[in-house]
């Protein structure tokens, strides 16, 4: 028998820890593989975590509203076979202290130390390790498998990076959850791969998780499985030099160029908020040492490599000319998220007959509302206020007489459903492409509250910490491009709705007002409508009610 130990899988990117929620079992019941252990929830979502093995549980780490690392131990089994853990571990009672179960460090070392004496899959026992697709986030029955980073063939350690998937929220890194040697991968980047689907397979030490021979041979003896790859070494260098990841941090200690832990190519160990810095730093992750397990990158390492002068930029060539000849192509596939938007917005293009209605706004009267109260609202501690509210507010009191605009059509079924809350929809540009956040019953909002409320909502989509319904549900959609508004555009209505509004920039024109030129604040407001359920004469009705409202702004809150 042997101990297996259950970490927190990453769940989410950019999530460093999750709050456990609720327990399913107790230490001493028996589980079966893809058996629900607790619910764990981070910013973005509630997560089901199932077993990845059969046996008995020892420990359980965490009570519920307490935060976990992703990467701590969640729960120890008692398995049979080796399991992935040092066999000596004894259990800890049920009763002792979560702090005196684990110490982060050690489990370092011991991972070291496991990895430097693995043997070559010609000595194990010819255990066949299944790997499935969790469940990455609550109601999501599949996700995109975005890219490998592994092979088959290749030797990888407990908590390596295997791929990336993409569900609707969140691109997902996956990582190993045993040692062995990946005998099969099943997916194929850009493709859906279905939640408790199988991924990837391993030859392991031991028993593994599937009786019997393995569903795919292992790989022939090769220089990959001959001597430790520089990844196997990785984690040893780490062990036995702890000092060495770590660059000076004082002013005038340089980090050596000469750094060559990583061959080229190869992928750096880090979590997606490192990533993410470093991309901000302009680092290149493949120069700066992990000091984590397996050699991970963390946001301690990249700062230190910063303070330490490091840039991590290959060297230039130089004497290159900016008139040379430029040659070649560049095929880059879309999928994920990219892949997403383009299907919806044809789906919307091809689904929806669009007519285009823009017109000019005088909005000087408005600008002065608006400067004075931001005026006033600074000394109050209100937020301050740009345009998006007054439309917002002029959408809502046009659509009480033109309810048919705040709807939902499904061509398919024949049905138009009118809402009489307005959800707007807020199209919002992310770093991860065009979402759209939702501002939920707009038509309860003042100004203020409205602005704060999209000022959420954008910031959560921006961020990708935004939950399912802030992101779905909007019964008519606001597109601005602010200060890039351009003149006109022709906005695309985010199906299944019949609308959409677009102002563009605000900008100084000169006017012929009373029979004199005059320089006003103009704004063209460019609005898209489903043909077939809003006619010509109702779309011009709508725009020059919200031309009146905004023109009149002292009108938004009358009646």
């Amino acid at each position: 028998m042997g101990r297996y130990v259950f970490k927190l899988p990453d769940v989410g990117e950019g999530t460093a820890e999750a709050e456990v929620v609720k327990w399913h079992v107790k230490v001493g019941d028996r589980v079966e593989e893809d058996q629900l252990l607790c619910d764990v929830m981070t910013d973005k979502a509630t997560v089901e975590m199932t077993s990845p093995v059969a046996g008995v549980v020892l420990e359980t780490h965490g009570e519920p509203g307490q935060m976990a690392a992703v990467g701590s131990p969640l729960v120890v089994f008692e398995v049979e076979g080796a399991g992935n853990a040092a066999a000596e571990a004894a259990p800890a009672p049920a009763t002792a202290a979560p702090a005196a179960r684990a110490e982060p460090q050690p489990e370092v070392e011991m991972e070291a130390e496991a990895e430097v004496r693995t043997p070559e899959p010609d000595a194990m026992g010819g255990g066949n390790y299944v790997f499935k697709l969790p469940d990455v986030g609550e109601g999501t029955a599949e996700a995109e498998l975005v890219k490998w980073h592994v092979a088959k063939g290749d030797r990888v350690e407990e908590d390596q990076l295997l791929a990336d998937v993409m569900t609707d929220k969140a691109t997902v890194e996956l990582t190993s959850p045993v040692s062995g040697v990946v005998v099969a991968l099943h997916g194929e980047p850009g493709k859906a791969v279905a939640v408790g689907s199988v991924i990837v397979e391993f030859q392991v030490e031991g028993a593994g998780n599937r009786q019997g021979a393995a569903k795919a041979a292992a790989p022939a003896p090769s220089s990959k499985t001959e001597s430790p790859s520089p990844k196997a070494k990785q984690p040893a260098a780490a062990a036995s030099d702890p000092e060495a990841p770590r660059p000076p941090k004082s002013g005038g200690a340089a980090l050596p160029e000469a750094f060559t832990t990583r061959t080229a190519g190869q992928r750096p160990l880090a979590s997606p908020a490192v990533r993410t810095r470093a991309r901000e730093l302009g680092v290149e992750l493949q120069f700066v040492p992990g000091s984590g397990p397996a050699g991970r990158i963390t946001h301690q390492d990249l700062d230190a490599y910063v303070a330490s002068g490091g840039r991590g930029s290959a060297p230039s060539s130089g004497g290159g000319s900016m008139y040379a000849q430029a040659e070649g192509t560049t095929e880059v596939r879309i999928i994920g998220l990219r892949r997403k938007i383009a299907e919806k917005m044809a789906e919307s293009v091809r689904r929806i007959p669009h007519i285009t209605y823009v017109e000019e706004i005088d909005v000087t009267a408005l600008e002065e509302l608006r400067a004075h109260l931001n005026a006033q609202g600074k000394a109050a501690g209100k937020p301050k206020l740009n345009v998006l509210p007054f439309i917002a507010r002029a959408i809502v009191v046009a659509l009480r007489d033109q309810p048919t605009i705040n709807s939902w059509y499904d061509d398919e079924a024949g049905v138009l459903t009118q809402h009489n809350a307005v959800h707007l929809g807020i199209a919002a540009q992310t770093p991860n492409g065009l979402m759209v956040p939702v501002v939920r019953h707009a038509e309860a909002r003042d100004p203020y509250d409205t602005a704060l409320e999209i000022a959420r909502v954008s910031g959560a989509a921006k961020d990708g910490s935004a939950k399912r319904e802030e992101l779905s549900g909007s019964t008519i959609t606001i597109t601005s491009l602010g200060t890039l508004g351009g003149v006109v555009h022709t906005p695309i209505i985010n199906h299944p709705e019949v609308a959409i509004v677009g102002p563009n920039k605000i900008q100084e024109r000169v006017v012929l007002k009373d029979g004199q030129f005059v320089v006003r604040k103009m704004m063209n407001l460019s609005s898209s409508f489903d043909h077939r359920i809003v006619d010509g004469h109702d779309a011009a009705v709508f725009v020059q009610r919200i031309k009146g409202l905004l023109e009149h702004p002292a009108t938004l809150w009358m009646g």
